[in-house]
C-alpha cells in the first residue's frame, strides 16, 4: 500500500471551496467578472512611488462568484455562517469610526472605484494593479473563521483569490523576506484619521505566510461586492491569525528584507506583536484568549489553536516558541 503524506491531502475546506468555484465557473466565464478585521482593538479595550489616490468618483464593481449554494452554509467544522447583517454591520475600521456599529454609516460615501494597488519593493516586476488588472485573477469562495483579538469571532464566506497569485506576477527577489501592506488614507471620507494613531494602517507577513494558499485577497463577501466597511475594494484575509492582520482597502504592497513595524506594534504600547497567531494558551495582556464570543449566537466556544488551521500552517512556525507567536 502506498502511504500518502498528510501534507498531500487536500484540506476539506479547500475541497468544498473549489467545488463551489467550479460550479460557478461557467457562469463567471459567460458574464463580466469585475473586482470588487476585524481591525485593532477598541479604544481602552480588548523604491519611491508616485502619489496614489484612494479613489475617484465612481462605484465599486463586483468580482464575486456565484454565492454559496444554500445547502452548504457552514465551515468545514460544521460552524454556521455568521448572518450577513452582522458581517457588514459589526466592523472594526478605525479610519472611519471607533464604534463598530457606526462604521457602515460613516463609510457609506467612501469611493472605491477607480482604485490602484502598488506592488513594489524587492521584486523583479513592480506593478500598479487597477481594477481591470485584478480581473485576471480567478475568484473563488472561501468560508473562513475570523477570530478578533478582542475575543469575538465570525464565520464568513469570502470571495477572492490567493495573495500568492499576485505576488508571483511581480516575481519576488531572493532578498525578499517579508511583505508590508498599507491601507488607504482618504481624509475627506475617513474622519477617523483625525484620531491620534500612527497612520497609515500598516501590517506585515513573512513571505512564506503571504505565499501560503490560505492567505486570501478578498474582493467580495456572501457572493456580493465588498462594502466599504468590510474593506472594499480589496482586503487581506489571513484566517489563522487574529483579525488585526487582515487589513482593509489596500493601496500598497511592498516586499522588503526586514520585518516591518505594524500599526498596532507602534500604537499598542507593547501589547501587540508581529505574529498575532491565534493561540488560546497565550492571553492578551488584559484578557484571556481561551474562549470567544460567537457573533450571532448566544454562547461562547473554546478558541482553536491557530483558529483551527493548524494542520495547514503549523509547520510555518517550527522554529518558533509557540508562546512567542502572539507577542
Amino acid at each position: 500500500m502506498i502511504k500518502i503524506r498528510s501534507s498531500e491531502i487536500t484540506p476539506e475546506h479547500m475541497y468544498w471551496s473549489r467545488r463551489r468555484f467550479m460550479k460557478g465557473a461557467a457562469k463567471l466565464m459567460a458574464g463580466t467578472v469585475l473586482l470588487a478585521a476585524c481591525g485593532g482593538p477598541r479604544s481602552g479595550s480588548p523604491s519611491e512611488l508616485p502619489e496614489q489616490p484612494a479613489g475617484a468618483p465612481g462605484t465599486t464593481p463586483s468580482l464575486a462568484p456565484e454565492p454559496t449554494p444554500p445547502e452548504i452554509r457552514t465551515d468545514e467544522l460544521g460552524h454556521p455562517l455568521t448572518p450577513y447583517e452582522s458581517v457588514v454591520g459589526y466592523n472594526n475600521f478605525y479610519e472611519f469610526s471607533l464604534q463598530k456599529q457606526d462604521v457602515a454609516n460613516v463609510a457609506a460615501g467612501f469611493v472605491t472605484s477607480p482604485w490602484q494597488v502598488w506592488v513594489t519593493g524587492l521584486v523583479n516586476k513592480p506593478r500598479l494593479f487597477d481594477l481591470d488588472a485584478l480581473r485576471a485573477f480567478e475568484v473563488e469562495e472561501r468560508i473562513y473563521r475570523m477570530r478578533c483579538v478582542e475575543g469575538w469571532s465570525m464565520v464568513i464566506p469570502w470571495d477572492g483569490f490567493p495573495l500568492a497569485r499576485l505576488l508571483e506576477a511581480v516575481e519576488p527577489t531572493s532578498q525578499a523576506r517579508y511583505v508590508r501592506f498599507e491601507t488607504a488614507m482618504d481624509e475627506e471620507h475617513m474622519p477617523g484619521l483625525r484620531q491620534n494613531f500612527p497612520w497609515p494602517y500598516v501590517e506585515g507577513l513573512r513571505l512564506d505566510e503571504a505565499m501560503h494558499d490560505l492567505t486570501l485577497l478578498a474582493t467580495g463577501v456572501y457572493g456580493q461586492t465588498l462594502p466599504p466597511q468590510n474593506g472594499a475594494p480589496v482586503r487581506l484575509v489571513v484566517p489563522w491569525k487574529y483579525g488585526v492582520k487582515s487589513l482593509k482597502s489596500i493601496v500598497k504592497i511592498e516586499l522588503v528584507e526586514h520585518q516591518p513595524e505594524t500599526f498596532w506594534m507602534e500604537a499598542g504600547g507593547g501589547e501587540y506583536g508581529f505574529w498575532s497567531n491565534v493561540n488560546p494558551e497565550v492571553p492578551h495582556a488584559r484578557w484571556s484568549q481561551a474562549t470567544e464570543r460567537v457573533i450571532g449566537e448566544n454562547r461562547r466556544r473554546e478558541t482553536l489553536f491557530l483558529n483551527g488551521y493548524a494542520d495547514e500552517v503549523a509547520d510555518l512556525y517550527d522554529n518558533l516558541d509557540s508562546r512567542s507567536w502572539y507577542f
